[in-house]
């Protein structure tokens, strides 16, 4: 008997969108904004009021992927004035589409590789609109299929294949989320069989891919140089954090970081992205094997809690 397609229902994914966002923002991430220090003139109430204004798009049925960018962009460009969510909303569209998409395997990624491969010129188009209204800094110029010069030729994909090798929200698309599923996902795995708390765990998410690779952000805004020289850092507080002894230890290892970062104006913004796009993976993929066991049993799927507790 043949499996039957199923997909996620709208307020699964909302909810699992919401509950990511929210970790975004109770994690004490070194250099981003969290409940526990604002900074870059932005503060934690202006990322949750975001991720409230972009979720209808992002969660939506029957859109595409560009259509859930650009409309959930134009949503939070009217609820704040700054750019809050676009590396998130690039990352996560995909995602919420895969989860979205009637199909009959339950594993996210390969809904994901399935979702890329339909990718058009039509969200290409709407994917530069939606960049060019949150105006991120640094952006730059390129060669080919630049956002700021003219109509996009190409489908997404191709597009984002051209600025993989200097962005890696980019880079996820062709490599089928490759860091999110391959060190994310596995990270936070790890940290749930030893009992860690989804807070602890989203800050050594964080830092993990701040030690694998140049944070695209700080390369887009400050250059090649100053983005290893994070990674480099963030390497010495990996370790200090995992020798660390009791939660006050840890309070201060990151306080210490994120006031650094803070008074060299460095945000490490792709790497929170990632982060993010990390818990939303992983509440999307527990949904879907739920309604996977139930479609292979007949009956409708248990839909577990996406809260933050559930998400590591």
């Amino acid at each position: 008997m043949s499996t039957p397609v199923f997909a996620l229902e709208p307020d699964q994914v909302a909810g699992a969108f919401l509950s990511a966002c929210r970790l975004d923002v109770t994690a004490f991430k070194p250099g981003n904004v969290s409940v526990s220090a604002p900074g870059h003139g932005m503060r934690a109430e202006d990322f949750l009021v975001s991720a409230e204004a972009a979720v209808p798009a992002l969660s939506a049925p029957a859109l595409s992927v560009g259509t859930r960018i650009l409309r959930a962009v134009e949503a939070t460009r009217r609820v704040v004035s700054c750019n809050t969510n676009l590396g998130i909303l690039l990352l996560a569209a995909p995602l919420a589409q895969a989860a979205l998409t009637p199909l009959s395997v339950a594993e996210l990624r390969e809904r994901v590789r399935a979702v890329l491969a339909e990718l058009t010129v039509g969200d290409t188009e709407q994917a530069y609109r939606a960049i060019r209204l949150a105006a991120p800094g640094g952006l730059g110029r390129a060669e080919r299929h630049d956002v700021a010069a003219g109509e996009p030729e190409v489908p997404l994909l191709d597009a984002m294949r051209e600025a993989a090798g200097r962005d890696r929200v980019a880079a996820q698309y062709i490599s089928g989320y490759e860091d999110v599923f391959d060190v994310g996902v596995v990270i936070a795995r790890a940290a749930r069989e030893r009992g860690e708390l989804p807070e602890q765990a989203a800050v050594e998410i964080y830092l993990s891919f701040l030690t694998r690779f140049p944070d695209s952000h700080i390369a887009r805004k400050w250059g090649e140089p100053a983005a290893q020289a994070v990674r480099s850092e963030a390497r010495h507080w990996l370790e200090q954090l995992q020798r660390a002894q009791g939660v006050a230890q840890m309070r201060a290892i990151l306080s210490s970081a994120d006031a650094k970062l803070k008074a060299e104006r460095i945000n490490p913004g792709t790497s929170a992205d990632l982060t993010v796009a990390t818990w939303f993976a992983i509440a999307l993929e527990e949904s879907l094997r739920a309604e996977y066991h139930g479609s292979r049993a007949g009956g409708p799927g248990r839909r577990p809690s996406v809260n933050g507790g559930s998400s590591v």
